[in-house]
C-alpha cells in the first residue's frame, strides 16, 4: 500500500551559502537513507528560508518482505574433523538459530556456512523518525549550532517539525520537538500556526498564506519581476547567477524593487559599487547603454501594502556603505601607491614579507622578459627591450600596494583591481595598470586570461613564486589539503602558457628560478606540475603518460604532442593497428636503448629489412609540419614492420646480425619514443 508522505523541517532563517553549498548532496542522503531503509520511491525536494521538506506522492506504508541472507566462515575453518567449531557456532548465535539449522553454499569458489531467512517488512511508521535523524545529522553545512540545552547541533534552531502519511499524523519527537501536523505561514502574514488535514493540503495552505515554496517557482517570479522593471524603465539588470540562488534561497515570497543612490557615487569605479552591493546587500546592479546606472535592484522578502519604506530603507543602508566606500577611495589616493609598507606585512613564515615577495616576482619577470623579449618587443613596438624590462619591474613592485590601501582591507576581492585605478590615476603607463589588474588570473576554471604578454609576464611570476617559495619550505599540498591553492596555480601557469603559446620547461626553466631559493628537491615540484597536466587533458590518461615518459617537458610540445596523439589512437582502426608497434616496444623491452643507434646495412640478409630500413629512412628524414603528421608517417610503416616480422627471425644465433635488427627496431622505437613512449599506451 501507498501513501503521500510529508516532512517539513521548520528552522530559522538559514545562511544562504553554506546551504547552497550542500544543496547538491541532499537529495542523494536521502535517496542514500531510503535505499538503506527498503523504501526506495520518488521523491522531490523543495526549501526556503524557513522550511526543509521532502515530499513523496507514492511512499510505501510499509517495506517489503524480504529473504536475507548470512554467509559465515569456510568449512575448513567452522568444521574440524566433523564438528562445529567456536567460529560455526558464533554464526549460528548471529543469524539467531541452532547451528543444525545452518546449511552450506558456495561463494567465490569456497564451500562456507549458509543461512537464509524471510524478514518480515516493518511499518514504515516506525521507521520514519530514524530516518529523519540520520537525514538530519548527515547534513554537512560547516559549522552548526545548539541551543537551549540540547547536546544535539544543526545550522540553525529548528523551531517545528510536521509529518504526514496520508491523512496520518506520523507523531516523533526530535531535537526536543514534537512533530505535528501544524506549520507556519510567511511572517508577514502571520506569526500564529496553522494546520493541514492531509499530507497534500499543505502546499495548497501554505501558498494561501504567502510562502512560495517551490525554488524554481521563486526563480521565476523574480525574474519576470526584472523584466518588468527593465521594460517600464529602459535598463539591464544584471542577472549574477550566484546571487540569483542566494536570492532564492532567502526568500518565501520575492518582490523585486528598483532603488537609487546619489550619481556623486557614480565617481566610485563601478566594480567597488558592484562589489558592494552584491556583497554586503545581496542586490543586483542596473545598467543602461552598457554604464553602470545610479539605480540598483534588491529583492525583498516582505508581503507589503506600501513597498516603498523597503526600498527607502535599503536606499539608506547602500547610502552608507557606498559613503564608506568613498571616503576610502579618497583616502587612498591621497596616500599614492607605495611599496615601503610591504615592508612589514608578513606574507608567510620562512618566506619574509610581501616586499620579499615581490623581490622574488620580479627575478622571475627579469628571466621571462628576457626569454620572451622577441615577442614582447612586437606586442608592445613602441617600446625598446630595456623599456619593457623596465616597467616589467615597475608593474611587479607596484602589484601588491593596493594591499594597504582601505579599499581592498574592506573589499578584499578587489585587490589587483584597485591597483589598477590607482596606477591609472598616478600616471602609470597602460601596460602597468593593466598588469596589476590582470596579475591574478585566471581565478577560476571560467576565470578569464591575462590579456597581453606583458601582463601573463606578471601573472606568471605571481605563480611561479608561491609555488617555488612554499615548496622551498616544504608547504606541499597533501592529499584534498591545499590551503594556499597551488594546484590552482599550477593550472593557471598552464593556460597562460598555451594560451600565449610560449615556451617553458617544467624541468629546465623551474632549475634556473629555483637558484634563488632555499635548495630543495626539484623533481617532488616537477613531479605536481605533471600530476596537474594530467588533470588538465581530457584524454586517455596512458597517451599523457606515453608523451611524457618520452622526456618532454615543455608546456606547449606537451600540449600539441598529447593532442596529436590522442586524435590518432580514437581513430577507427587503431587498434589493430597499434598491435604491430606494441610488439616494437616489447621486442626492445629488456634492450638498452642508446641514442647513437648504429644500423649497418651491409649486415642485412633479407629484402624484407631493406625495405623496413628504406621506409623508416624516408619517414625520419621528411619535415612534419606537425606531431600529427609525424606519428602518421611513423604509423604507416606498419606493412614495412609486419612483413620483417613475418619473414625475419630478429633473435637469430649469430650476434652482430641479431644486434644489427635489434637496431633497427630500436630505432623505429626511438623516434617514436621523441614524441611519445608507445609501450605505455593502454587502449
Amino acid at each position: 500500500m501507498i501513501k503521500p508522505l510529508l516532512i517539513e523541517i521548520g528552522v530559522e532563517e538559514l545562511p544562504a551559502i553554506p546551504f547552497l553549498k550542500e544543496l547538491p548532496n541532499i537529495e542523494k542522503l536521502w535517496l542514500d537513507i531510503l535505499e538503506k531503509n527498503a523504501l526506495v520511491c520518488e521523491f522531490e525536494f523543495y526549501y526556503t528560508p524557513r522550511r526543509l521538506v521532502l515530499w513523496h506522492t507514492e511512499f510505501p506504508t510499509s517495506q517489503e518482505s524480504r529473504v536475507e541472507e548470512f554467509y559465515g566462515a569456510p568449512l575448513s575453518v567452522a568444521l574440524k574433523e566433523g564438528e562445529p567449531t567456536p567460529a560455526a557456532f558464533g554464526f549460528a548465535k548471529k543469524c539467531g538459530v541452532d547451528f543444525s539449522e545452518i546449511s552450506r553454499a558456495v561463494k567465490e569458489g569456497k564451500e562456507v556456512l549458509y543461512y537464509q531467512k524471510m524478514a518480515k517488512g516493518q511499518d514504515s511508521k516506525t521507521l520514519i523518525k530514524g530516518m529523519v535523524e540520520e537525514f538530519l545529522k548527515s547534513l554537512n553545512f560547516g559549522k552548526s549550532m545548539r541551543w537551549g540545552f540540547l547536546e544535539e547541533s544543526f545550522i540553525r534552531p529548528i523551531r517545528w517539525i510536521g509529518c504526514m502519511l496520508g491523512d496520518e499524523h506520523v507523531p516523533f519527537s526530535l531535537y526536543n520537538v514534537d512533530s505535528t501536523c501544524f506549520s507556519y505561514p510567511h511572517r508577514s502574514v502571520s506569526y500564529e500556526p496553522f494546520a493541514y488535514m492531509f499530507a497534500g493540503d499543505y502546499f495548497e495552505r501554505l501558498e494561501q498564506r504567502g510562502v512560495i515554496l517551490f525554488p524554481s517557482k521563486r526563480e521565476a517570479l523574480i525574474l519576470s519581476q526584472f523584466k518588468e522593471i527593465e521594460a517600464q524603465s529602459g535598463v539591464c539588470i544584471e542577472i549574477d547567477e550566484d546571487l540569483l540562488a542566494e536570492v532564492v534561497a532567502i526568500t518565501e515570497y520575492p518582490k523585486a524593487l528598483m532603488g537609487t543612490f546619489e550619481e556623486r557615487f557614480l565617481r566610485l569605479p563601478p566594480e567597488v559599487i558592484i562589489t558592494s552591493m552584491k556583497e554586503n546587500q545581496r542586490y543586483f546592479p542596473v545598467f543602461k547603454e552598457g554604464v553602470l546606472t545610479n539605480n540598483f535592484i534588491v529583492v525583498s522578502n516582505a508581503i507589503s501594502d506600501d513597498y516603498d519604506l523597503i526600498v527607502k530603507g535599503n536606499e539608506k543602508v547602500l547610502r552608507a556603505r557606498l559613503s564608506d566606500a568613498l571616503f576610502f577611495l579618497d583616502n587612498d589616493l591621497k596616500n599614492g601607491l607605495s611599496f615601503e609598507g610591504l615592508k612589514d606585512v608578513v606574507y608567510l613564515d620562512g618566506l619574509g614579507s610581501v616586499f620579499d615577495k615581490e623581490l622574488r616576482e620580479k627575478n622571475i619577470a627579469s628571466f621571462l622578459a628576457k626569454k620572451y623579449s622577441m615577442a614582447l618587443q612586437e606586442e608592445n613596438p613602441t617600446f625598446t627591450t630595456p623599456k619593457l624590462e623596465t616597467l616589467i619591474n615597475r608593474a611587479v613592485l607596484l602589484s601588491k600596494c593596493d594591499l594597504l590601501s582601505e579599499m581592498v582591507y574592506e573589499f578584499t576581492e578587489l585587490q589587483g583591481l584597485m591597483g589598477y585605478y590607482y596606477a591609472q590615476v598616478e600616471g602609470e603607463e597602460s601596460v602597468v595598470a593593466l598588469a596589476i589588474k590582470e596579475q591574478y588570473l585566471p581565478k577560476s576554471e571560467e576565470s578569464l586570461l591575462p590579456s597581453s604578454l606583458f601582463s601573463s609576464i606578471i601573472a606568471l611570476s605571481y605563480k611561479l613564486d608561491s609555488l617555488i617559495a612554499l615548496f622551498s619550505i616544504d608547504k606541499i599540498p597533501t592529499g584534498t589539503k591545499d590551503p594556499y591553492a597551488l594546484r590552482r596555480a599550477v593550472n593557471g601557469v598552464i593556460k597562460i602558457v598555451l594560451d600565449r603559446n610560449i615556451a617553458f620547461d617544467i624541468k629546465d626553466d623551474l632549475k634556473t628560478l629555483s637558484l634563488h631559493y632555499k635548495p630543495f628537491d626539484l623533481e617532488i615540484l616537477e613531479s605536481f606540475f605533471l600530476e596537474r597536466i594530467y588533470q588538465f587533458f581530457d584524454v586517455n590518461p596512458s597517451i599523457v603518460k606515453a608523451v611524457i615518459s618520452s622526456g618532454e617537458r615543455d608546456i606547449v610540445k606537451l600540449s600539441l604532442k598529447i593532442k596529436a596523439l590522442s586524435t590518432i589512437v580514437m581513430s577507427e582502426g587503431f587498434k589493430e593497428m597499434f598491435s604491430t608497434f606494441k610488439r616494437v616496444a616489447n621486442i626492445i623491452k629488456s634492450n638498452e636503448i642508446k641514442e647513437d643507434i648504429v644500423i649497418d646495412k651491409t649486415l642485412f640478409e633479407t629484402v624484407y629489412e631493406t625495405e623496413l630500413f628504406a621506409a623508416f629512412e624516408n619517414v625520419v628524414n621528411t619535415h612534419y609540419a606537425s606531431f600529427e603528421e609525424n606519428l602518421d608517417a611513423l604509423f604507416s610503416l606498419k606493412p614495412s614492420i609486419d612483413s620483417f616480422f613475418d619473414n625475419v627471425m630478429v633473435n637469430t644465433e649469430v650476434l652482430h646480425v641479431r644486434e644489427n635488427r635489434q637496431n633497427l627496431i630500436a630505432s623505429i622505437y626511438n623516434a617514436f619514443k621523441s614524441i611519445a613512449d608507445i609501450k605505455e599506451i593502454s587502449i
